[in-house]
Parts: structure tokens; C-alpha cells; sequence
């Protein structure tokens, strides 16, 4: 099964219409997967900037001269970045936009500024993790046949906003914290067949019109191996195909080197190496979240493991109340915690 005419023609149209405004920036297409491959990734997810931005947050840097925030992270080493997509989205600032036209915009930001991307999509309209899978409202009471072929066409359209803009992801995650499915009912883990089908329809899309990009499924909890070989187990039983494991883990001290091993018997007993697509510390503690941060690397390093993600380290107080960034909200100055990625 692959996308209607009818879809490819309406890509085409809507591609169009961007191009006379916000997304049509720029020519090049960055850096892609091929460099992508070959350095260990220090990355952040900042898919609340463009919100902040319209609520008039800003950043400063560690000695508290206000800068742009892409400027900041490439301070630290930080090459890349990874922006979610909802499908229909709220206008809620923290929990809501992230739609496809403003993550492509995003996106199109991040490239410019010489930053790679990670796209992730959550399949649904607002956020889905290791407790949610809910699908898109749209979605919701279609028969399996139709939420394949939705799902076909929604990646392959998302795609090709991308393509048009002129960025090519350097990864796509197919799924966040899927360790119990997807779209759930439909996707649900119980129903392994359906789970893997609408997956690979997502999987099968990024590569028809990117097909260097690698693929991520993306499993929470590594601490919990059990949970993650469940899925991975049921999916590559299928017929699923990934080329990258990502995994969140926000670990923090003593817990880490458990979590790495585990994360090392992932890559071995799967073959595909692992990205840490996700982590983070309390903010009142960024000397341990920051030590934290070191070991992950280094550990990860050690076995061949990709790279690391701080999720949302952007994110200060009142835009969001998250606990886990890596930004004082009184000074606006990263904290301590950053420090990891030098």
C-alpha cells in the first residue's frame, strides 16, 4: 500500500503555497546522514523554542549577555537538534502547536544555523510517552485498513514538506516511547501484527523519499529491560525494520552505569547501535545532572552507542514549570548541567 495520487498531488499543492511564505528559506540541505554517522551526536530537543519566542522569552549565555539560543548550544558542543510533530495540534504555547508547517519552519531555522535535525513523530495530537499512545482525534475510529493508509499518507506528506524546505532529517523517530504500541487501541503491543503494520507504514515513507535517512524506534525505561526487548522482540517478529534503537533515559548518578549496560545489551542483542534520544536532571541539582550527563557519554562512547539528546534544556519557568531543563529562570543563563557535553 502506498499514498493516493490523490495525496501526492495534495503534497505537491501545499509545498507549493509554503514557498510564498515562512518555510521557503533557504537552498541548501545541511548536513546529512552520512556526517550524521560518523561523530558521536551531542544534541538538544528544543520544540518549545519557536513558543517562547512568541511569548517573549529569551536567552543568555553563561556570562549573561542575551544571545541567539542556536549559538548558545553550539557554545557547548552541540551539533544537532530534535524537534516532535503533532498532527493536529492545540494552540496551547507548552502543550500544544508543534504541527507539521511549524516544525518544517523550525526545522528550516535549525539548518540555517548549521544544526542537524531529528524529527519525531508522536502520532497524535498532543503528547504521547510510555504511559500515552493516543491517536490523532481524526483517526480515532478508523478501521486498522484506514489508519494504515492515514498513516501512510500523513509521513509521506510530512516528508515531503521537508524535502520541499530543502532539509533533510539526519534521523526520523517513528513513534515516542512506544513500549506499548502505538495509536492505541489499533497499535496496541497485544496486537503486534496491527502495531508493526502502521510502523512500518511510517518506516516505509521516510524511506521512499529519503532513503539515506536511518530510522529510529524509539523505547523509554531502559532500566526496565524487560519492557524494551518486549517490544523490540514483537516488532522485529513482524517484520519490522529500524536501523537506530533510541532510548530515553534520565538517570542520574549511581543509576547510570546500570542503565548503560543494559543499553550495551540493546545494541548487542539487536544489532543496531543506540542513541540516547532523551535526558534530563532536576534543575535544582545541575552538578549532578551535569556529572550524570559525562558518564552517559563517555559510557555510551565506550560501546559504540551514537549520542545524546537533552530533552527541552530551553524550557524556564513560567513558560513551563518542568523540572528537568538546563536553564535558570531567574538569571536565563544555562546552568552547570550543559557543562556535561564539554
Amino acid at each position: 500500500m502506498r499514498p493516493s495520487h490523490r495525496l501526492r498531488r495534495r503534497t505537491v499543492l501545499l509545498g507549493a503555497a509554503a514557498g510564498t511564505g515562512a518555510l521557503a528559506l533557504g537552498v541548501s540541505s545541511g548536513t546529512g546522514p552520512a556526517e550524521a554517522a560518523t561523530t558521536f551526536v551531542k544534541g538538544a530537543d528544543i520544540s518549545w523554542m519557536a513558543q517562547m519566542e512568541a511569548h517573549g522569552y529569551v536567552w543568555r549565555d553563561k556570562n549573561g549577555v542575551q544571545t541567539d539560543l542556536f549559538t548558545i548550544l553550539k557554545q557547548y558542543g552541540i551539533g544537532a537538534v530534535s524537534l516532535r510533530t503533532w498532527v493536529n495540534p492545540s494552540s496551547d504555547p507548552a502543550n500544544g502547536h508543534c504541527s507539521l508547517d511549524e516544525t518544517a519552519a523550525l526545522a528550516v531555522r535549525c539548518r540555517n544555523a548549521g544544526l542537524q535535525v531529528l524529527l519525531g513523530f508522536h502520532f497524535g495530537d498532543t503528547w504521547n510517552s510510555v504511559g500515552v499512545q493516543n491517536p490523532p482525534a481524526a483517526w480515532a475510529a478508523m478501521s486498522y485498513s484506514a489508519m494504515l493508509q492515514a498513516m501512510y499518507d500523513y509521513v509521506y506528506h510530512a516528508m515531503n514538506v521537508f524535502k520541499y524546505n530543502n532539509v533533510t532529517p539526519a534521523w526520523v523517530k517513528i513513534g515516542n516511547e512506544t513500549n506499548s504500541g502505538i495509536c492505541k487501541p489499533t497499535g496496541s503491543i497485544s496486537k503486534p501484527a496491527q502495531m508493526t503494520g502502521l510502523l512500518m507504514a511510517a518506516h516505509d515513507m521516510v524511506k521512499q523519499v529519503f532513503p539515506a535517512t536511518p530510522t529510529l524506534v524509539h523505547l523509554a525505561q531502559p532500566q526496565n529491560l524487560a519492557s524494551v526487548q518486549n517490544f523490540l522482540n514483537a516488532y522485529k517478529a513482524n517484520g519490522g525494520q529500524w536501523d537506530i534503537t533510541g532510548l530515553s533515559s534520565y538517570a542520574q548518578g549511581g543509576n547510570v552505569p546500570g542503565v548503560l549496560a543494559n543499553m550495551q545489551t540493546i545494541q548487542s542483542q539487536y544489532g543496531k547501535p543506540v542513541m540516547q534520544v532523551e535526558y534530563g536532571g532536576p534543575l535544582n541539582k545541575p552538578a549532578q545532572v551535569r556529572d550524570s550527563l559525562k558518564a552517559f557519554i563517555t559510557g555510551l562512547k565506550g560501546f559504540g552507542g551514537l549520542g545524546t539528546f537533552y530533552w527541552e534544556p530551553e524550557g524556564y519557568a513560567p513558560f513551563t514549570t518542568y523540572g528537568s531543563s538546563a536553564w535558570d529562570p531567574a538569571t536565563k543563563r544555562p546552568t552547570a548541567a550543559l557543562d556535561g557535553f564539554l
